[in-house]
């Protein structure tokens, strides 16, 4: 790559924080973060919670996102929320394809690339997910899941637009282990490969960030890596002085 993509840095709020946690938290982060343009930052609450951060945040640079929607516009089905409900609350981004969501709740990668699509068309920008099991990565199966997983958003995309790829390692997954740096760097070259073989420079360009047990602790030397562009935090993102912590590492 010519030039490395200004950083994000996400948090993944899974089903924690109520509306009025959320907005606490969101005026703390607010007051904690003043802005840098080395790095961008985005928040993705519960659906519940969505409303208190874009109220929170507005105006300050910080990005609010929701974990999911689907790919209608509308229509029965029930419990499920369109992009376009997403975007009139003030939404820009959305995460797709989370390993939860693959693994508990089966979303296949067919029906996650139809959700890429969608957000992308509505104008969201998608941070999908991408991640191979302990035993897929045991079985040497790394390069050929992470594949897989691509092929479906890089048949329907025409071009990436906005996209954003998340690779997040199954087995580092809320464990405590981190994917090394080396072994990360490894695997985001490898998307980053995949990416330009059918997008050319326009996949060059496509953020890509780590996701798994992202802490203050290994932050910097995760971020440092070249084709490491961020990262989609979790647990560490749910109190704001580490996930502060985390954001100034991606500088």
């Amino acid at each position: 790559m010519t030039s490395r993509p200004v950083p994000l840095v996400a948090g993944n709020w899974k089903m924690y924080k109520t509306a009025a946690e959320a907005g606490d938290f969101c005026r703390r982060l607010r007051k904690a973060w003043p802005g840098n343009a080395g790095v961008e930052v985005a928040v993705f609450p519960p659906y519940t919670a969505l409303a208190a951060a874009v109220t929170e945040l507005a105006g300050s640079g910080i990005q609010v996102g929701a974990q999911n929607l689907h790919p209608a516009a509308s229509g029965a089905f029930t419990g499920e929320i369109s992009a376009g409900m997403l975007l009139t609350l003030g939404c820009t981004g959305v995460i797709i394809g989370h390993s939860e969501r693959r693994h508990v709740l089966g979303e296949s990668d067919d029906f996650c690339a139809e959700k890429v699509v969608s957000a992308s068309q509505a104008g969201l920008v998608p941070v999908f997910c991408v991640g191979e099991t302990l035993a897929e990565r045991q079985g040497g199966k790394t390069e050929a899941v992470v594949s897989r997983q691509l092929s479906g958003v890089l048949k329907q995309l025409q071009e990436p637009g906005r996209l954003v790829v998340a690779y997040e390692p199954v087995w580092a997954i809320g464990t405590g282990i981190t994917a090394t740096p080396a072994l990360a760097q490894e695997v985001h070259r490898f998307i980053r490969k995949t990416l330009a073989g059918v997008w050319g420079s326009k996949g060059e360009a496509v953020r890509i960030l780590y996701g798994g047990s992202v802490k203050p602790e290994n932050a910097r030397e995760l971020l440092s890596k070249p084709e490491v562009n961020g990262a989609l935090v979790g647990g560490a993102s749910l109190e704001v002085e580490p996930f502060v912590s985390i954001v100034k590492a991606a500088i």
